[in-house]
């Protein structure tokens, strides 16, 4: 799930007289800085504005008369920086910068500590190299706190940064006093293992350890939740990278090979067999079965001809088409549906991090703590020294560390875990919202079913043999590349994954579903099985919309729509137009077969229901959820699928655009959080739209790249897998808060009171931090239901 705005309002279209303006946001640290840039920027009259904090960029809806640049001067006042959007640049890798911080503060923070920590390491002079090592680490690897703390201050705000920065400066800080004015500097000085405060006058103690080891640890934890982050706009490219890229363009009859950017409206262009379609456009001529699967996931190409209307980024898989553009750039489908997921991701309501959340109120109450601290015990006439080394182990005992890291390390062993199970977790946004999912919808084809053509029932006509109807469809078809007719000559040649057995389907009153023949295939001893031989084949050809006709041992043949074999002058027998709408009643496509001037069969191929389906869907069922599938298919033959695997609604005859609008008339009906499973780049921006958005693997890059938990295999039993999996680690999640908060609660008090000298806070907050990340790597046992 991306992350959007806090208000969990989508923008609204503007106004004739307003403008959108995109801008990149640079300085976020955190959710509640996206918060205070869009308050800053809503004060502007007119504005409605939408900071995403993970694709750090700003939807802003503005009035005509202000420009980016008064947009950019408010983002810069409220301590931020922003500008517009440069094309094409590459996306900023806020996890490489963390990276860097990191290796270089754990290269020097381990010999510190172990110097810290195992007293025969320290020899004379070590407390000297310590101050060396820690200065780097203190500085520049935790540069971004310090930064976060000052904007922060200019709010008058307080975050989990500003705890860490004080903390970790305060024992830096106090340390360099101790070795330049008192006698910590001494050569031969070591630490003394005493667990409570001395109550002598002299400075003799260094925390550079606590100082660098909250620092590097807090900088793993940010650095495992920026690899999750940064990939929530890669939809966007994924999306960008279907398209076409060139295009060849007929200018006065030649033909010139274009970048796709300079073709226009109007515009003829040429798509060659197995080419992808550049651009929105009106077949001008040609014949041809184009492949929309890439757009809609639906399995079976559609036939064009002059007149039809083609969408970019589709496949033309047989003949030639010169194509007349009507839609460029971004007004093609492929740019609306793009659009649609940026604005999905831009509009969709925030969860701010947990930690963030108990940190608003925790880090102010720390800090007072930490100077009343200070005053009572100088109050109670101890030495300064004593009082403020008191202060100093409230703060370093309190830095959140274990909040930092309770998030990211439970999320890292939950998803790898996932991915040992084939389950993908975009990020923490993800698992929040799968233990709040109610309504699942799920996308019929690549999702419930195989998405692949395959070999439904052989209906012979009276007097006529299964296995004769079936090896002369095969024959027809055996020269032709649509996908039906390769399903049938596949399932002729005896490919199981071609065939349906009867349990896939539904006898009619005069045929059974499965023909002998199929039985025949699937009987390993069957003089069909192997590879059978087709019948010799002349003259064929195809025809536009309607089938193939060749001659067949001697005689006319065809194989095709009941519109070819009116124009063939053939009658189709009752029994076989009752089964092909029998078979439309289930979704199936079929195929009429011709020879020697009469019809002797029906063939029907369809997009057989994955086996698991059904358990998968009494699963999900077993979460509590409600099932919804959404398909293109007629109402017949959507709820004849829906009814073999138990799905409880049904939205059938959805156009491809529209899987957007039926995710968020389900939100708006009441039943949120919806949670969408699909494979096509139309489901993008369902997926995105979606509280939770479930991607089979076998799908496109663009819809994996929407969702928020991705299914490497097709199985739908993963995505009840997933949704366990995510509220497993969820509630790991929230237990490590809570150990952490309730770990900082009682040991805040031992510390103020004298008991707990900074050396031993910060071994007590490495403790607490070895606790959470063993808790987090309880998840890797998981082991689901089925």
């Amino acid at each position: 799930m991306s992350v959007g705005t806090t208000d969990g309002v989508r923008p609204e279209t503007p106004a004739p007289a307003s403008q959108i303006i995109e801008l990149d946001v640079q300085g976020m640290t955190c959710a509640s800085c996206a918060a205070r840039i869009e308050k800053k920027l809503g004060k502007l009259g007119g504005v409605q504005a939408s900071v995403n904090y993970a694709t750090e960029k700003a939807h802003v809806v503005a009035p005509a008369e202000l420009t980016a640049d008064d947009l950019i001067s408010t983002v810069q006042a409220a301590g931020y920086d922003a500008a517009l959007p440069v094309p094409d640049a590459p996306p900023r890798d806020r996890a490489a910068e963390i990276k860097r911080r990191l290796i270089t503060s754990a290269a020097l923070a381990v010999p510190v500590i172990a110097m810290a920590m195992i007293p025969p390491l320290q020899f004379p002079g070590w407390q000297w190299v310590s101050l060396v090592l820690a200065t780097p680490v203190v500085t520049w690897a935790a540069w971004p706190f310090h930064r976060s703390t000052l904007v922060n201050l200019r709010h008058g705000a307080a975050t989990m940064d500003t705890l860490i920065s004080l903390g970790t400066s305060a024992a830096y800080i106090w340390s360099l006093v101790a070795l330049i004015f008192g006698n910590a500097g001494m050569i031969g000085m070591t630490h003394h293992w005493t667990l409570s405060l001395s109550h002598d006058h002299e400075l003799s103690s260094v925390y550079f350890e606590a100082a660098v080891g909250i620092i590097t640890f807090i900088l793993a934890g940010r650095y495992i939740e920026a690899r999750s982050r940064q990939d929530a706009s890669s939809a966007l490219r994924a999306l960008a990278e279907v398209g076409a890229k060139s295009v060849t363009v007929l200018r006065d009859g030649v033909e010139v090979t274009l970048p796709i950017e300079k073709l226009g409206t109007d515009d003829e262009f040429i798509v060659r067999p197995g080419e992808k379609v550049a651009t929105d456009g009106v077949v001008v001529s040609g014949d041809s079965a184009v492949d929309n699967s890439v757009i809609t996931g639906e399995s079976l190409p559609v036939d064009v001809h002059p007149g039809s209307t083609v969408v970019g980024a589709s496949v033309n898989t047989t003949g030639r088409l010169v194509v007349r553009a009507t839609a460029v750039g971004s007004d093609t489908q492929l740019s609306q549906i793009a659009h649609l997921v940026e604005l999905a991701q831009t509009g969709k309501s925030r969860s701010q991090a947990l930690a963030d959340k108990i940190s608003g109120i925790f880090v102010p109450i720390v800090i007072s703590l930490a100077l009343i601290t200070l005053v009572v015990w100088l109050l109670l006439g101890e030495s300064a020294t004593f009082a403020i080394t008191a202060a100093v182990s409230v703060l370093i005992i309190s830095c959140p560390c274990a909040l930092g890291l309770a998030t990211p390390t439970a999320l890292l062993a939950g998803s790898l875990r996932g991915s040992q199970l084939g389950i993908l977790i975009r990020g923490p946004e993800a698992l929040e919202e799968a233990h709040r999912i109610k309504v699942i919808a799920l996308d019929k084809t690549g999702t419930i079913t195989a998405g692949q053509m395959s070999l439904e029932t052989v209906v012979p006509a009276e007097g006529v043999g299964a296995d004769e109807v079936l090896r002369l469809a095969a024959t027809l078809e055996s020269a032709s590349e649509h996908p039906i007719a390769r399903a049938i000559v596949r399932a002729y040649q005896g490919d199981p994954a071609a065939q349906q057995s009867i349990s896939d389907g539904q006898a009619s009153e005069d045929q059974p579903l499965m023909s002998p023949v199929l039985a025949e295939l699937q009987d390993p001893e069957s003089k069909l099985s192997g590879t059978p031989v087709l019948q010799t084949l002349e003259n064929f050809s195809n025809v536009p919309g309607r089938g193939v006709r060749a001659t067949v041992d001697g005689q006319p043949a065809a194989a095709g729509n009941p519109a070819l074999m009116a124009d063939l002058g053939l009658d189709v027998p009752e029994p076989l137009t009752r089964a092909a709408q029998d078979a439309a009643k289930r979704g199936a496509s079929t195929v009429l077969v011709a020879h020697a001037g009469r019809v002797i069969g029906l063939v029907g191929v369809s997009d057989k229901v994955d086996p698991g389906a059904a358990d998968a869907v009494e699963a999900l069922h077993g979460l509590g959820l409600t099932t919804v599938m959404v398909t293109g298919d007629n109402q017949a033959a959507a709820e004849y699928v829906a009814a073999q695997v138990g799905i409880d609604g049904v939205r059938a005859e959805v156009l491809p655009g529209d899987k957007f609008d039926v995710v968020t008339e389900l939100q708006q009906d009441g039943q949120t959080p919806v949670a969408m499973i699909g494979d096509g780049v139309n489901d993008a921006a369902a997926l995105t739209q979606a509280d939770l958005g479930i991607a089979m693997g076998s799908g496109t890059d663009a819809a994996i790249a929407a969702s928020d938990l991705t299914l490497m295999r097709h199985d739908l039993m993963l995505a009840a897998d997933a949704i366990r999996l995510s509220r497993r680690t969820l509630n790991t999640i929230h237990g490590n808060l809570f150990w952490a908060f309730i770990y900082n609660v009682c040991a805040i008090p031992v510390a103020a009171l004298g008991y707990l000298n900074p050396m031993f806070a910060g071994a007590a907050m490495a403790f607490s931090s070895v606790f959470v990340v063993t808790n987090s790597l309880r998840l890797r046992t998981w082991k689901p239901k089925h």
